[in-house]
């Protein structure tokens, strides 16, 4: 899955959650093109003693030559292969794809390719997949293999979502996690925008109460959002739409749901059943709310 924000909306932080928090058996964290300092902090003080005791760590700073910062990110990829195909689960982290795509513009340009869209050269749009498409499950060779979940994160020039590599990427991966600079601006973190984000392997992994759940829920959420600057002016009346009125009941405790410290760590299965509880309350409770 992809992980698209702007510059300082938490990207990091939330990589570093699931470094410290997710129950694989290894974490091969890939940290190409980030300045020198944030890599000091993000092993130090994001990631952590309890991260980084099962944590393979490979960096290429910004420094780095752009053929350094290439083969820092498919080092990332081939450590990730090796536990693998030694029967562990494996979680990959690569911060960022857009600074690996980078790279590849500088070594292309540098060759003699002709800028395409952007000034990105028609080889890092060819790159990209072979990157990208080396996490999965692995090959069968008659023994217990494991598999690499990853996530890369793309960094969104300009808040720009359709730029040529956001774009690339997105056609690529099986899902996108998309971090909102308002959302972040308003306090809420982590500043994940879930009506834009999507997951094409996660209907396949619910059962159908809990898919229910959410679509319940991003209906609610949906609602609000068509209607919430009239909200915010004063402007809608309660009672004029029961959708609406039912979003706005249940956006409080939506936000609260959806709101996470780094140092929290929530299962699953605890997640559903408190957006459960949280989506219990019967119309009744609604109209009596407005009665209020």
């Amino acid at each position: 899955m992809g992980i698209f924000a702007g510059s300082g909306v938490g990207k990091s932080i939330l990589l570093s959650m699931f470094a410290r928090y997710a129950r694989s058996d290894v974490s091969v964290i890939g940290l190409i093109g980030e300045r020198g300092r944030e890599v000091q902090e993000f092993i130090e003080d994001d990631l952590g003693p309890e991260g980084l005791a099962r944590s393979v760590v490979v960096v290429a700073t910004s420094d780095e030559t752009a053929l350094m910062r290439r083969q820092a990110a498919y080092l990332t990829l081939t450590v990730s292969e090796y536990f693998r195909d030694q029967g562990n689960d494996v979680l990959c982290l690569m911060d960022s794809v857009t600074r690996f795509a980078m790279a590849q513009r500088e070594i292309g340009l540098a060759g003699g390719e002709p800028p395409a869209s952007k000034g990105y050269t028609p080889t890092v749009f060819t790159e990209l997949p072979r990157l990208l498409e080396r996490a999965g499950p692995g090959i069968d060779k008659g023994h217990d293999t494991g598999s690499i979940t990853g996530l890369f994160t793309v960094l969104v020039e300009g808040d720009d979502h359709n730029e040529p590599i956001s774009d690339a990427v997105r056609g690529i991966l099986d899902g996108h996690i998309v971090l909102d600079r308002a959302i972040a601006e308003r306090g809420r973190f982590p500043a994940i925008n879930v009506l834009r984000s999507i997951s094409r392997t996660m209907p396949g992994c619910n059962n159908n109460e809990q898919n229910d759940l959410l679509v319940t829920a991003r209906k609610y959420l949906a609602d609000y959002n068509d209607m919430e600057e009239m909200i915010r002016l004063g402007a809608y009346r309660p009672g004029a739409n029961q959708d609406v009125d039912a979003a706005i009941h249940f956006h409080p405790a939506l936000e609260e749901f959806m709101t996470q410290k780094k140092t929290e760590c929530s299962l699953l299965d605890e997640g559903y059943e408190q957006l459960a509880q949280i989506l219990q309350n019967a119309p009744a409770d609604i109209e009596q709310d407005l009665k209020n």
